[in-house]
C-alpha cells in the first residue's frame, strides 16, 4: 500500500470513529433534552405522550384547587389557550393566580403532570417565551412593551 493510502485509510477510520463517538453523545443526552412550549404550542403541535417538556403561562384566575392528598389542580394560559395541570408536592411561595409560572413534566391526554413548578420571582420577571405568546395574543399589559426580561 503506498504511502497516501494509507494516510486516507487512517482519515477514514477517524472520522467513522468521530461519527460514532458524536452519535453516542447524542443519543445519551437524548433523554436529558426539555423543550419549552406555550398552551397554544402543545394545543398546536401536540408533542408525544410522555415526552418531558415545559409549560409556561399565567396561572388562570379561579383555577386553583386542592382535592386533597397534596395534589392540587390548576390552569396555565397564555391568553389564547389553556392547559389543565396537576401537581402533587409543595408549590412555590410565590405561586399564585395571574402571576407568571413555568412546569416541567410530562402530557398524559389532556392534563399536564408536572414534576416540578417554578413560580417568577418578582414582579418584572417572565420567561421570554411566555412574554412573547402572550404578545402575540394580543394580551401584554407589561410597562414595557419592547423586551421581556
Amino acid at each position: 500500500m503506498k504511502r497516501k493510502h494509507k494516510r486516507l485509510t487512517f482519515v477514514v477510520i477517524a472520522l467513522c470513529l468521530l461519527g460514532a463517538a458524536a452519535g453516542l453523545v447524542l443519543s445519551a443526552l437524548e433523554d436529558n433534552i426539555v423543550f419549552f412550549f406555550s398552551p397554544t404550542d402543545l394545543v398546536e403541535k401536540k408533542p408525544n405522550s410522555g415526552q418531558r417538556l415545559r409549560l409556561g403561562g399565567l396561572v388562570a384566575e379561579n383555577s386553583v384547587e386542592k382535592p386533597g392528598g397534596g395534589i392540587t389542580m390548576f390552569k396555565v394560559t397564555d391568553t389564547a389557550n389553556t392547559i389543565s395541570v396537576r401537581y402533587k408536592g409543595v408549590l412555590p411561595d410565590l405561586f399564585r393566580e395571574g402571576q407568571g409560572v413555568v412546569t416541567e413534566g410530562r402530557l398524559q391526554g389532556n392534563v399536564f403532570e408536572a414534576e416540578e413548578v417554578l413560580a417568577k420571582h418578582d414582579e418584572n420577571y417572565m420567561p421570554p417565551e411566555v412574554a412573547e405568546a402572550i404578545k402575540k395574543s394580543g394580551q401584554w399589559q407589561g410597562k414595557d412593551e419592547g423586551k421581556a426580561q
